[in-house]
């Protein structure tokens, strides 16, 4: 992975801002040729510091403005349970997120819905019928304080 330079850090949070802009519109916000620009962004996106590029969609806009953070406990530790539990769960396109945790729970899930009702559906046709579950404690966000997508550089 390549050292990161004050230049590249002004190009990344640039980018994670705005990322349809030009490339001289970019340089000429970093203070850079568009050619050394260019350059800089291929190294970083080989590197894989950049990832890749998405948009972003309003949850309001696609009727799924409703957050809930679901807590899940498994009832057991053994790999094929982790396993299962992990491959199915991608397969929801409604869990945003799913991390392994640390502590009280064995997984937290940021899941989208259209409302309460949404999610109940959700809860009883999808997340109930996951391999390996013990036990699911869902919090509903109530308003979103901050959101970002930016990473610090």
């Amino acid at each position: 992975m390549p050292d990161l330079d004050a230049t590249d850090a002004r190009i990344l949070t640039v980018l994670q801002r705005q990322g349809r802009i030009s490339n001289a519109e970019l340089a000429d916000e970093v203070g850079l040729s568009a050619s050394a620009c260019h350059r800089r962004v291929q190294r970083l996106e080989e590197a894989r510091i950049i990832a890749g590029y998405v948009a972003l969609l309003d949850p309001k806009a696609l009727r799924r403005a409703t957050v809930v953070y679901v807590e899940i406990t498994l009832s057991g530790q053994a790999d094929e349970v982790l396993d299962a539990f992990e491959r199915e769960v991608r397969l929801i396109p409604d869990v945003l997120e799913c991390h392994l945790m640390a502590g009280k729970a064995d997984y937290l899930l940021k899941v989208v819905a259209k409302d309460a009702e949404d999610f109940a559906r959700i809860h009883r046709k999808k997340l109930a019928r996951l391999p390996g579950i013990a036990q699911i404690h869902s919090s509903f966000a109530l308003r979103k304080v901050r959101q970002t997508t930016a990473l610090p550089v």
